[in-house]
C-alpha cells in the first residue's frame, strides 16, 4: 500500500484548523485521518488537533485488527472516547468553548478499509468502476437535498453551506456513519476536508487521479486547484492506494 497525507492553510485563513494523520498501529496497519476543526476564538485547530493526537495515541497501542467489525468496534468506541475528552477539554477552558472538528478516520488491513465519519468532510473510492463519495455529509445543505428542498446545483452556492449538523467535541451522544469496502490493486480511497470538496469538482478530481503521477504529486495538484479556484478555507487530503485486495465493494 502507498499513502500521502498533505495540509495546506489555503490563500485566505491566518490560521490552519485542519488536522490529520497516517498513524500505523504494532503490526503495520494504518489509520488515516481527517480532521476540520471549528468554533471558537482559535479553538477550531484546538479541536481538531486534540482529535487527531488523542487517535494516534489509542492507535499505536492497538495490536492487530483482524475482521472488519473488530475494526468497526475500534473506530466507534475510541471516536466517541475522543469526543469527551474533547468535550471536558472545552468544559475546563472556557475559550474553547463551543468548538468541534469533523472526523473522518480509516483503519486499512491487508483485505479490506473501514471508514467511521462525522460532519463535512468526505471520503470517495476510485477505481475501475469509476468515482463515488463513501461518505454522506451531516450539513444542512445535505440535509436540504436529502428533503427535496433544494436542488444538488443549489446547494453547491447555497449561503448556508457551511453550516455541519453533527462535528466531534459538541454533542455527548455522538452518532457516527461507518462502512466497511474491500478493494483490489489500483483503488484509491480520497479524504478531505470541505477545503478542497467546495473548490475541486468531481471530474477534475478524477482527471487528476488518473494520471500517471506520484501520489505526492497528485495531492499536491489537487491542493494548487483547490487555491486556484480561491483557496478561502484551509484545505486537507489523505490518498491511500492498495496493492492487493479483492473487488471494491461493502464488505459482509
Amino acid at each position: 500500500m502507498k499513502e500521502i497525507f498533505m495540509t495546506d492553510k489555503g490563500k485566505v485563513r491566518q490560521h490552519n484548523e485542519d488536522n490529520g494523520a497516517i498513524i500505523f498501529n504494532k503490526s503495520g496497519q494504518r489509520l488515516a485521518i481527517v480532521a476540520d476543526g471549528m468554533g471558537g476564538h482559535r479553538a477550531g485547530d484546538v479541536a481538531s488537533r486534540l482529535t487527531v493526537e488523542k487517535l494516534t495515541e489509542l492507535w499505536t497501542e492497538n495490536h492487530h485488527i483482524s475482521t472488519a467489525d473488530e475494526a468497526e468496534n475500534w473506530l466507534l468506541t475510541h471516536i466517541k472516547q475522543v469526543n469527551q475528552y474533547v468535550l471536558m477539554y472545552a468544559l475546563e477552558h472556557p475559550d474553547c468553548d463551543g468548538m468541534g472538528t469533523t472526523i473522518i478516520g480509516v483503519i486499512s488491513t491487508e483485505n479490506f478499509s473501514t471508514i467511521a465519519h462525522v460532519g463535512d468532510s468526505r471520503c470517495y473510492l476510485y477505481n475501475e468502476d469509476g468515482f463515488k463519495q463513501l461518505t454522506e455529509d451531516h450539513s444542512l445543505v445535505n440535509e436540504l437535498v436529502r428533503m427535496g428542498q433544494i436542488s444538488k446545483e443549489d446547494a453547491e452556492h447555497h449561503p448556508r453551506k457551511n453550516v455541519v449538523l453533527r462535528a466531534l467535541g459538541t454533542d455527548e451522544n455522538l452518532a457516527i456513519d461507518i462502512i466497511t469496502i474491500i478493494f483490489e490493486q489500483g483503488d484509491l480511497i480520497v479524504i478531505c476536508s470541505d477545503g478542497l470538496s467546495n473548490k475541486v469538482t468531481e471530474n477534475q478530481m478524477v482527471e487528476v487521479l488518473q494520471r500517471e503521477d506520484s501520489l505526492e504529486t497528485k495531492a499536491r495538484t489537487l491542493i494548487h486547484t483547490a487555491n486556484e479556484n480561491g483557496g478561502e478555507d484551509n484545505i486537507t487530503i489523505v490518498i491511500l492506494e492498495y496493492a492487493n485486495g479483492n473487488q471494491a465493494g461493502e464488505a459482509k
